[in-house]
């Protein structure tokens, strides 16, 4: 009996493993297409930009690294010195998020269109 129940035991713990490792494999990454950015939207800095900077940006821009993206200071930041300039494409701020290796991976397509869009809306502070 003993012998039985050992066997027993053996094979439940077997069956675990084979549908806990069935179970994770089968996982699989469900993407959803990103949202189109309407160029002709208006782009608010409070609510468009900051978030991208508070989700991504404040890791490292976080008052030791120039420019300062944390709340109530990035906007100011950005001005000074000379981050943001019309055409949008040729911004410095835009430069970056969109050519140096260490800032592409960090924003999205989408990301990037918005703060373009909001520099040639004017890069108003709204």
């Amino acid at each position: 009996m003993n012998q039985k129940l050992k066997r027993i035991r053996q094979i439940f713990v077997a069956l675990v493993i084979i549908a806990a490792v069935e179970g994770f494999s089968s996982c699989e990454k469900i993407s959803y297409p990103e949202r189109p950015v309407d160029p002709n939207a208006t782009w608010h800095f409070q609510t468009d930009i900051q978030p991208i900077f508070n989700g991504i940006c404040i890791n490292c821009h976080n008052g030791v690294q120039s420019p300062d993206l944390r709340s109530g200071k990035s906007y100011q930041a950005l001005t000074r010195a000379g981050f943001l300039k019309l055409p949008g494409e040729t911004s410095l701020f835009y430069i970056q998020i969109t050519t140096q290796s260490d800032h592409i991976p960090r924003t999205t397509a989408a990301e990037k269109l918005k703060i373009l869009y909001w520099i040639n809306q004017g890069a108003i502070n709204n």
